[in-house]
């Protein structure tokens, strides 16, 4: 299976925005942004005349089957609780595999949509995850990794397509992921995480029973399998051995000899073969954009392929026997069409739109990658979207927005929300702060245990850069931010109190010594990520206290909103909780959204449009009027949502 991640961007100088100055656009609801499809899970049929796909037009992601020349697209799942994502067709038949948790709670199983439409679950049981593998080379069995036995690691098991009898093949005793299987079955393909330096890379012989370590030892390097040869015992890999950016290379486990495949001025990012073994599909996050690459699957040599959309995130996947592919391009203007591309004509035919109906594509904004020197000189990266009809002057309010991680990274592509705001104009800067991945090593490393800090600092600049423009007023800048981006955004309002107009916080982290303590049992190799990127609660427990934003509440004083999913078993509600009450006990603004149905993000599209709603009231209230001081508890704009139980709910 293809997997594509990251995506290119253009880097632009900050005079660049100026040309958002030649219209307005028109106005639209969030009900109307969030009108756009979201697809995704597309697979093709065993003989490439249907595909299926996840969509959520229904508000519910539901998986939908089309003909691959184009036509109109059926429902086969009608789910109007629990999201439902298409794992793809049995290789030898039209019964379908698709993944599903309960609400949000990330403890996801393997089902089977039945010829008859039946479904049934081949990884029964409680409280545990189920991860889909691969497909054995014939089609008749495949293999799902799930913590079941212990709820630490996950073990390997292969599922028949006949009966779905399982049989483990691995068991796991270190956190292992398990990430690929040899052809003959005798090597399975692990990675470990070391600490958030160092990820290994490692292959189990199941014949000799022996686990053979690829990586050299007590040198940092990242190393993740992607895939074994259709034929022989080579497999290939990711990593960043030797350079500042990871490549493609392969081993011969028979000879241990390593060679490079594939190497880019930027991140490989995943790697896969044709179903018919003659292409190898290379996928490279190039400056924030997804491009991929085809080589010939014997000599590596690239085949001609130009960048079908140099414009937009691109993803690809090949037909099983013929020269077509399924190209789906998503930016801030186009929210993920998906087309049927000719490889040997290179002409293209739109299968399925994502916009919302009624929304011009020339309103919305697609976005714009920018550096700028930080508060040390560091060239720090970002995407700026900048109003339609924006010019020097204006003094707009903006929208800083911090990415989950710590060491993820924001990326090109369609946002509702950015939309929405920008739409309403707010200029929102996606920062790609230090600390990010997409660009190196050396980057990602620069804020190791130095959190709510060097990279805070990082946004407070972004500041600076948006005012440089003449197109941002300094005193409206607000902090937004997710997961570990609503640290950032407690981290901004409690240690730089002064620098933001108000802070946005979906479900982040308040207090690390908790957090740290409480991680899902499967998180056990993540574990180790986050006590050497953030700190040991055992070892540095003063430390993390430090920077635990719970801990300094007091000092908050800008308005804030908290929303957060009830469910989540990363960031637990009272993270929130504890947070509100103490900064509402300061007399700042602050309010509360909770959604009873949500885990780790918000997936139901009810919810969406009641966050993103809440989201543009909040900053409309606090800061484009204007910069609001502190009020005491109880005036009118000190109001709080504790819960969404009378809203509609869906997806």
């Amino acid at each position: 299976m293809y997997r594509v991640s990251g995506f290119l961007a253009l880097t632009l100088g900050l005079a660049a925005p100026a040309a958002a100055a030649d219209r307005q656009s028109k106005h639209y609801t969030i009900e109307q942004l969030m009108g756009a499809d979201s697809i995704g899970g597309m697979s093709w049929s065993p003989d490439d005349s249907k595909l299926i796909f996840t969509s959520n037009r229904t508000g519910i992601a539901n998986i939908y089957v089309m003909p691959s020349s184009g036509g109109p697209a059926t429902a086969l799942t009608s789910s109007v609780k629990e999201t439902v994502s298409a794992i793809g067709y049995f290789p030898n038949d039209e019964r379908i595999l698709f993944s599903s948790d309960q609400g949000g709670n990330e403890l996801a199983h393997i089902y089977v949509r039945e010829l008859d439409g039946t479904t049934k679950d081949t990884t029964p049981g409680a409280k545990h995850v189920a991860r889909f593998v691969g497909w054995v080379e014939d089609g008749k069995s495949f293999f799902v990794q799930t913590n079941e036995r212990d709820p630490r690691y996950f073990d390997l098991y292969e599922i028949q397509a006949d009966g779905y009898a399982k049989t483990r093949l691995f068991e796991n005793d270190k956190a292992y992921q398990v990430r690929a299987v040899s052809p003959d079955r005798r090597y399975v393909a692990l990675s470990r995480i070391v600490d958030n330096a160092t990820k290994h890379c490692y292959v189990y012989d199941r014949t000799e029973a022996k686990l053979i370590q690829l990586t050299p030892e007590g040198k940092p390097v990242a190393c993740e399998p992607q895939t074994f040869a259709p034929e022989g015992a080579t497999l290939f890999y990711t990593t960043d051995d030797g350079g500042e950016f990871t490549y493609l290379a392969r081993q011969d486990l028979a000879t241990r000899t390593v060679a490079p495949v594939f190497k880019a001025k930027w991140d490989v990012q995943g790697a896969a073969f044709s179903r018919d073994g003659k292409t190898l599909i290379v996928s490279v996050n190039e400056d924030a954009r997804g491009r991929p690459y085809l080589l010939d699957a014997k000599s590596f040599a690239p085949l001609a392929f130009a960048n079908p959309m140099p414009g937009a995130s691109v993803g690809l996947q090949l037909a099983h026997g013929k020269p077509l592919a399924l190209l789906r391009a998503s930016n801030g203007s186009m929210p993920g069409d998906v087309f049927l591309l000719d490889l040997k004509t290179g002409k293209r035919k739109l299968l399925l739109s994502a916009q919302a109906p009624g929304i011009a594509a020339s309103d919305l904004v697609a976005g714009e990658v920018v550096r700028f020197a930080s508060y040390d000189g560091q060239q720090v990266p970002g995407i700026l979207y900048m109003p339609k009809g924006a010019k020097k002057g204006d003094k707009r309010p903006a929208v800083i927005h911090v990415h989950g991680g710590p060491g993820d990274e924001s990326a090109i592509g369609y946002r509702p929300l950015v939309q929405y705001l920008v739409n309403n104009g707010y200029v929102v800067f996606e920062i790609n702060n230090r600390g990010s991945s997409g660009s190196g090593r050396t980057f990602y490393h620069l804020d190791d245990h130095k959190h709510g800090d060097a990279d805070l600092d990082d946004v407070v600049a972004a500041k600076k850069m948006l005012a440089a423009t003449g197109m941002v007023d300094p005193a409206k800048v607000v902090i937004q931010g997710q997961s570990y981006g609503g640290y950032m955004v407690l981290a901004g309002l409690a240690f730089r109190p002064e620098e933001f107009a108000a802070g946005v916080d979906l479900y982040g982290v308040a207090n690390w010594p908790r957090l740290l303590a409480n991680t899902p049992s499967w998180w056990e190799d993540l574990r180790r990520l986050l006590f050497t990127e953030v700190g040991d609660p055992d070892k540095d427990a003063e430390y993390l206290r430090k920077i635990s934003p719970v801990f300094h509440a007091e000092q908050i004083k800008r308005p804030l909103l908290v929303l957060q999913g009830q469910n989540d078993p990363r960031v637990l509600p009272v993270e929130s909780e504890d947070i509100v009450a103490k900064v509402k006990a300061n007399g700042v603004p602050v309010e509360y959204v909770v959604f009873p149905d949500e885990g780790h993000g918000f997936r139901k599209k009810a919810n969406q449009i009641t966050a993103y709603r809440a989201i543009k009231t909040f900053l409309d209230t606090h800061v484009k009027g204007g910069p609001v001081a502190t009020t005491p508890a109880g005036s009118p704009s000190a109001h709080d949502v504790s819960s969404i139980g009378d809203f509609p709910i869906g997806k």
